[in-house]
């Protein structure tokens, strides 16, 4: 809402006076920007990203990458290679990625969407680099991810832990969801 009406009156029954302004009747300014809604995301190929971007819209949120410090390659992402960068990655529970930045400022966002694609039934450890890199106490956090095949397993037990003062909600999968499915899931919040 951009605009807001002030309002002013003054009770004078029985010589009681008070005054009462918008402060009693209108969020304060702090209160409104403490409501801002943001959307972060790893996308390895782009597909989670696409879906990042729709629901970043459909919520008028903010949107923010999660980068790798070391890009993925194609061969990075092979899965049937036991011996590439993201199986190792994923055979290592305690392994974190780096990250490209941590220049992201939380202080504003009460709700947080957090997506990434399902590696081996579970988000990528860049993801719990992420949640292990910031402050997300009392932060709302719905996750969203992308697969090819599989669900979301453990995702939600085996990321908690790397945010455990944050409200972690279970996750959607919305491999190919519509804009118009998208904005009827973000509604439901």
């Amino acid at each position: 809402n951009k605009f807001a009406v002030k309002v002013c009156f003054v009770s004078v029954y029985k010589k009681n006076y008070a005054l009462y302004t918008d402060a009693n009747l209108f969020p304060k300014q702090e209160d409104r920007i403490m409501n801002k809604t943001l959307v972060a995301f790893f996308s390895a190929t782009g597909t989670t990203k696409k879906t990042a971007e729709l629901i970043a819209s459909a919520a008028n949120a903010d949107l923010y990458e999660i980068l790798p410090k070391i890009p993925y390659s194609a061969s990075d992402l092979d899965w049937m290679d036991n011996h590439s960068r993201s199986s190792m990655e994923m055979k290592d529970k305690t392994y974190r990625p780096e990250l490209a930045g941590s220049n992201l400022s939380l202080e504003h966002y009460d709700k947080i969407f957090l997506g990434f694609p399902i590696w081996w039934y579970v988000a990528p450890t860049i993801i719990n680099t992420f949640l292990e890199s910031y402050d997300f106490s009392g932060k709302k956090i719905i996750l969203f991810a992308t697969s090819g095949g599989s669900g979301f397993g453990n995702t939600k037990k085996e990321i908690q832990f790397s945010a455990p003062d944050a409200i972690l909600t279970d996750g959607k999968l919305c491999n190919h969801m519509s804009k118009k499915k998208i904005e009827e899931w973000i509604q439901s919040f």
